[in-house]
């Protein structure tokens, strides 16, 4: 009886991991244990990388807006303040593409938050709290 080698699963599987590797450095192009090594090392990068960009992007926006609230005699956080009292629903991304390519009407959204921030009226005193009496009955 011959003998059983799985040649072609065995190559099909080799030519999976190297057509990933494809433009890696040296062995880890070629050699097919240090080009899974290399992918697995590359996939956990890919993983965790695509949870970071979403924190790196915000932190992008953040700094764009900041950047702009500055030249309009505002900061970031009372901008932001302002917008959400005057229920303006303008996410980061939007505001950091304003920011950067549409200045007057950055301006416009800087003037609404500072007036929402005006018209915010001081909360009245709470009153004092009285002691309670309690009046016992005579027997």
């Amino acid at each position: 009886m011959p003998r059983v080698s799985h040649v072609v699963a065995s190559l099909r599987r080799k030519k999976r991991i190297f057509k990933k590797t494809k433009g890696f450095w040296g062995g880890r192009s070629k050699l097919y244990r240090t080009a899974i090594e290399t992918l697995r090392r590359s996939m956990r990068f890919s993983y965790r990388d695509r949870r970071d960009r979403k924190s790196d992007f915000r932190q992008l926006w953040i700094v764009r807006i900041n950047a702009a609230c500055k030249e309009n005699n505002i900061s970031y956080s009372r901008f932001i303040n302002g917008l959400k009292k005057a229920s303006i629903l303008i996410d980061r991304k939007i505001l950091a593409e304003l920011a950067v390519s549409d200045a007057h009407t950055f301006t416009e959204l800087v003037k609404v938050a500072k007036k929402a921030l005006e018209a915010v009226v001081a909360p009245a005193p709470k009153p004092k709290k009285t002691k309670k009496i309690s009046v016992k009955a005579k027997k």
